[in-house]
């Protein structure tokens, strides 16, 4: 079967973009509960939040005092005509005003430090969580939208960390010392200017209960757009060669659509509360100026003191605009906080039991007892299944797709749980054990085995990152893999792109099989391992493979029913269980399932 190629192939193309196109289910937890959570990560930064309070509370001290020199200026000074005192007092004003520009730098400058590394600690931790999660996490959703989190929702959360403390703490202080200040001054003029007030504050909860749920839509919209972006890419030979270029396109045009469109819904709530801010923000100066101007008169309310209310008033609107600037902006991003958690608190399906035992050096003895699975409670794979394999022996799986044969190889590597019955290794109940013991003693390859961007040495180094240069070239020979190695421009030192871009495929599988004879496996699964070699290939690798094979348990799944002849056993899987098993030359003379699999394959040969 060539590569890009797979069966069925229009129809795993359909179910790729509705996947994609399926908005995620969130289990939302209460905003409050949520930010809490999110600020807790800033409670490792004690000492450093304590000094941007100190040079916060300064800053908000030296503008508190303006207006008081504005009215000083004007009542007394100016009136007075004291040229001298004028000077002195704004001589005075200018450096506690550069002083104040200076704090405020060194301020942005440390809340910027400080919210980048909260950022790195989310980010490592949950990618470190993911990679504990169960293959059932991944089977449910497109690598896209996992990317989507990790890096889009993460980076959302930087301004909100970053103005918690920078906007929230100083706007807060700002707003309860001007509203004394004017209360001491005088109350009146001070519940003119604080007149449109309640009007704000209902105007405002309006307007985030609204915004907040279609910032959750567009989160997600973004997320679908992100998943189908990144399956389009790694599937483009798939698409170009089916000529889907234009299928793909509307897709993605709806999607962009669809995307966009949330964006400018989200939008027009959000936007509305600076209009509303704004609003109140007049509507107090007004008052206030009417209640000094007509009310009190000149007697109770002097130039001066109008002069100071007017700057106070705006020092009391603006944080509650900045304050009403950082709530919009929480209610914006706290749904990418809330999909962030949502991961961390997902649980993985297979973990290790408490006080679990490590799984010591094995034999290779492997059974199955009475073991039954299904994905899901529609889908029963496996039924009642029991065998016992003997260390060092070779177990071929056949059988039609679907019947269970990769479910079996998963159960033995635990990377599902069974839902009935016990997998035993060296009598061992692989329940009973730690995961990480488990699968260090087993080597696994795929039809599609993984070479990362490096060097060839990196790639087959991942078997054992601790081996040597010359352990990695003698793996290599022995899988027949050293000759192409040398070949290459820079032989073991080769940089390889994503994926092993190109390599030959047969190349590809090459280093996958020196990568796993690096790690010296007690027991082995090759899944499909050689399907996707050519004959000649094959031929290079059988010798590699044979050795590979020699001294440690095997289970192969094999395409090719030519490549497992030698197999100790075979085990024909369908039906939810063996049908037959037995030695090729055994399954053959009786004539039963294994011998209808390979005349077919004989005649398709022929």
């Amino acid at each position: 079967m060539e590569e890009g190629f797979p069966h069925s192939c229009g129809n795993e193309v359909i179910m790729a973009v509705n996947t994609v196109r399926e908005d995620e289910t969130l289990k939302t937890a209460g905003k409050t509960v949520t930010l809490l959570r999110l600020f807790r990560y800033l409670l490792s930064y004690r000492k450093m939040i304590a000094f941007v309070i100190f040079i916060m509370l300064l800053t908000v001290g030296i503008s508190l005092i303006n207006p008081l020199i504005i009215e000083r200026a004007i009542n007394v000074n100016i009136k007075n005509n004291d040229i001298e005192g004028l000077l002195k007092l704004g001589a005075a004003a200018l450096v506690m005003n550069v002083a104040m520009i200076l704090l405020i730098k060194l301020r942005m400058y440390l809340m910027a430090r400080m919210s980048n590394d909260v950022l790195v600690k989310i980010r490592n931790e949950l990618y470190e969580h993911i990679q504990t999660l169960s293959f059932s996490f991944f089977d449910s959703r497109p690598t896209g939208k996992i990317l989507a989190r990790i890096i889009g929702d993460v980076n959302s959360l930087k301004d909100v960390l970053s103005n918690s403390v920078t906007t929230l703490i100083p706007d807060f202080i700002t707003v309860c010392a001007v509203v004394l200040i004017m209360a001491v001054k005088n109350w009146k003029l001070a519940l003119a200017a604080m007149s449109s007030l309640p009007l704000m504050i209902i105007g405002v909860l309006i307007v985030q209960t609204k915004s907040h749920a279609r910032w959750q839509i567009h989160r997600k919209k973004s997320s679908n757009l992100n998943a189908f972006i990144h399956e389009d890419v790694s599937g483009m030979r798939v698409i170009q060669s089916f000529s889907a270029e234009d299928e793909t396109e509307e897709t993605f045009d709806e999607l962009l659509s669809e995307h966009c469109g949330s964006f400018v819904n989200a939008c027009r709530f959000a936007d509305a509360f600076g209009p509303v801010v704004d609003f109140c923000w007049g509507l107090g100066t007004l008052c206030m100026y009417y209640v000094g101007v007509k009310m009190l008169g000149a007697q109770a309310a002097p130039v001066g003191t109008l002069m100071a209310f007017g700057t106070y008033i705006s020092m009391f609107w603006n944080p509650i605009m900045n304050l009403s600037n950082f709530y919009n902006q929480l209610i914006t991003n706290i749904a990418g906080a809330e999909r962030i958690f949502e991961i961390l608190d997902t649980q993985p399906e297979i973990a290790d039991r408490e006080g679990v035992a490590e799984l010591p050096e094995v034999r290779g003895k492997v059974e199955f007892k009475n073991v039954s699975f299904a994905y899901d409670r529609d889908t029963q794979v496996l039924d009642n299944v029991s065998f016992q394999i003997r260390p060092g022996e070779t177990i071929a799986l056949v059988g039609p797709t679907g019947a269970g044969k990769t479910t079996i190889v998963n159960l033995i590597s635990r990377f599902y749980d069974v839902t009935g019955g016990a997998v035993y290794i060296d009598g061992h109940d692989i329940r009973e054990v730690s995961i990480e013991s488990l699968r260090q003693q087993m080597g696994i390859m795929t039809q599609e085995n993984f070479l990362f961007s490096g060097t060839i040495k990196d790639n087959i180094r991942y078997g054992r990152l601790d081996a040597t240069d010359e352990e990695i070239m003698e793996a290599a020979k022995m899988v027949n893999a050293h000759e192409f190695i040398m070949k290459m421009e820079k032989g073991y030192d080769t940089e390889l792109k994503e994926r092993g871009a190109g390599l030959s495929i047969g190349q590809r599988q090459l280093l996958a099989f020196a990568r796993t004879m690096l790690s010296m496996p007690k027991i082995l699964i090759l899944d499909e391992a050689t399907s996707s070699i050519d004959t000649h290939t094959e031929r290079l690798v059988q010798k590699g493979i044979d050795a590979l094979l020699a001294g440690r348990t095997s289970f192969v799944i094999a395409h090719r029913l030519s490549t497992i002849q030698k197999a100790d056993r075979i085990f024909v899987i369908d039906k939810g269980g063996i049908v037959e098993q037995g030695s090729a030359r055994e399954l053959i003379e009786k004539k039963g399932a294994y011998y209808e699999l390979y005349m077919a394959q004989f005649k398709e040969v022929a």
